[in-house]
């Protein structure tokens, strides 16, 4: 199952195993019971501190658990952790090991704290990239905490349990039964939902820190850079984000960040986070700003209030928020979000095998999610609003080879419909002859562009007429003391590369400002 050299990769992390881990499988005679069961062959040859044994007691066929011997198992794989969950199998036996998880003291001390008992099923497709976090954080807490079991259930191998919860997005995960949420998950927040003082202890936290000398809102790679520049000049430096990385996490594949041949979001996002924590940096994760107040005089401290009572000052700000994708407002889009309405083809494609799709946008974004879908969905159909599709000429080429692939131009999308639990078709309006027409499908993936993060904003700096904050060359806003970088700024183009750049360029510019105030 395993090649020699991934084999070899495991077996000298599986060295670092402290004391015996028993693997239970349940299996048929099935091809991907075979499957299974060869790679947890491969699993033993790497450690003589693993062992097997069959047991047809989980309803989950196929598939396997991973424990201390003696013990009832509390972390179970129900399909093949492979791709982007291979991390997660190997994170599961070498934790289950008692090799100590890369966490902060104070996230285990809570997640051994927690009360009561959580059964977690966490529905995930292989090439998701956002499904690996909610399933390495659930896997470590039930190996941190007894009251807590996680399951693994790759959608594409157990459809039947996806069609029965109607499940149209990845990651998914339910709680005992229930819907817990959906989407991405750092264990932070998977923590401050189970644990209902969280938010309160936090928030008092927050309230008691010290004023800073920059502040900067935003961990994306505009922020990122803000911050390590800050940090530099022996500074007092936060950043207080929503989710560290932003919207680089949700990108796949990277081409064009200069030195770098190619990588993914999630790997870049790791970076930018080992390399800003190697300073003295206040990171403030899972924390969403909700109002700033200037400062009231020239030198002053501006304020910035959060959705969670606290509020923190500093200095100087740099507003790094950067962007959403951009909805369709349209009736039934926010009604079958994650019901059939999609933003990642990546993640969520694998759900909609052999069914009909469509992708909305015409640029690169939309018509390479149409060519990535293509190969997975019966049919894709692209609806672009404009006349001529806008993506690269290469592109259009690929899409149009494509024999599954219909392509609609001057589409105007009007509507989402559903039967009340998911998606079954759309209504657009054809812009050159004026006749509403109907799509019936399953899934709709919006490619439309991003919307600046800057609602919070309105009534403080000057914004654009797209919403975003305005700039100069400099990086100054409207109000003094406060300066901005990245995509949520009328800077031309939305890069990571360039908003790298434009944070380094506002936090010289914050210095510049604390020097002479």
């Amino acid at each position: 199952m395993l090649d020699a050299a991934i084999k070899g990769q495991l077996k000298a992390y599986l060295e670092r195993l402290q004391r015996p881990i028993e693997l239970v499988a349940t299996l048929d005679d099935s091809a991907k019971s075979a499957e299974m069961r060869a790679l947890l062959n491969d699993i033993l040859d790497c450690s003589a501190k693993v062992s097997l044994r069959e047991d047809n007691g989980s309803q989950l066929c196929p598939s396997f658990a991973v424990g201390i011997p003696g013990e009832a198992p509390r972390i179970r794989f129900a399909g093949l952790p492979m791709g982007h969950e291979f991390t997660s199998l190997v994170l599961a036996l070498l934790q289950t090991g008692g090799h100590p998880p890369k966490v902060e003291q104070a996230v285990i001390d809570q997640i051994k704290g927690l009360e009561g008992h959580f059964n977690f099923e966490t529905f995930i497709s292989l090439s998701c990239h956002n499904c690996p976090d909610v399933v390495q954080a659930l896997n470590l807490m039930a190996v941190l905490n007894p009251n807590v079991t996680s399951t693994m259930i790759d959608g594409a191998l157990f459809q039947d349990r996806v069609n029965e919860l109607q499940i149209m997005a990845v990651p998914t995960t339910y709680l005992n039964g229930e819907e817990f949420g959906a989407g991405r998950m750092l264990i932070e927040e998977i923590l401050a939902k189970v644990d209902t003082g969280a938010a309160a202890r936090a928030a008092e936290e927050l309230a008691a820190k010290a004023a800073f000398d920059v502040l900067v809102v935003g961990g994306g790679p505009a922020g990122s850079a803000a911050a390590i520049y800050a940090a530099r000049k022996g500074i007092r430096t936060g950043v207080l984000a929503e989710r560290f990385g932003g919207q680089v996490m949700d990108t796949l594949g990277i081409e064009n960040f200069i030195s770098v041949k190619e990588t993914e979001g999630p790997k870049l996002v790791a970076a930018l986070e080992q390399h800003v924590k190697a300073y003295e940096v206040d990171v403030m994760n899972l924390q969403r700003a909700a109002k700033l107040i200037p400062a009231a005089e020239e030198g002053g401290l501006v304020e910035v209030q959060l959705e969670n009572g606290a509020s923190l000052k500093s200095k100087s700000v740099i507003l790094a928020t950067g962007a959403r994708w951009r909805e369709m407002n349209v009736p039934g889009e926010k009604e079958y979000k994650a019901k059939g309405v999609c933003f990642c083809p990546h993640c969520d494609g694998p759900l909609f095998k052999g069914k009909r799709v469509a992708v909305i946008g015409g640029g690169n974004s939309g018509v390479e999610a149409a060519i990535d879908l293509a190969g997975i969905v019966g049919h894709v159909t692209l609806l672009e609003f404009g006349d001529a599709l806008r993506a690269d000429a290469v592109l259009q080429k690929k899409l149009y080879s494509l024999a599954n692939v219909t392509v609609i131009k001057s589409a105007q999308t009007t509507e989402v419909t559903g039967d009340g639990q998911k998606v079954n078709g759309l209504v657009y309006k054809d812009r050159v002859s004026g006749e509403e027409k109907r799509v019936e499908l399953e899934g709709i993936f919006v490619q439309i562009g991003l919307l600046p993060n800057t609602d919070w904003l309105k009534e403080t700096v000057e914004l654009s007429k797209f919403g975003e904050i305005v700039i100069d060359a400099k990086g100054h806003t409207s109000v003094p003391g406060v300066f901005a970088a990245g995509d949520c700024t009328t800077v031309p183009y939305k890069q990571i590369i360039i908003a790298m750049g434009a944070g380094a360029t506002a936090s010289l510019s914050a210095f510049d400002h604390l020097i002479r105030n």
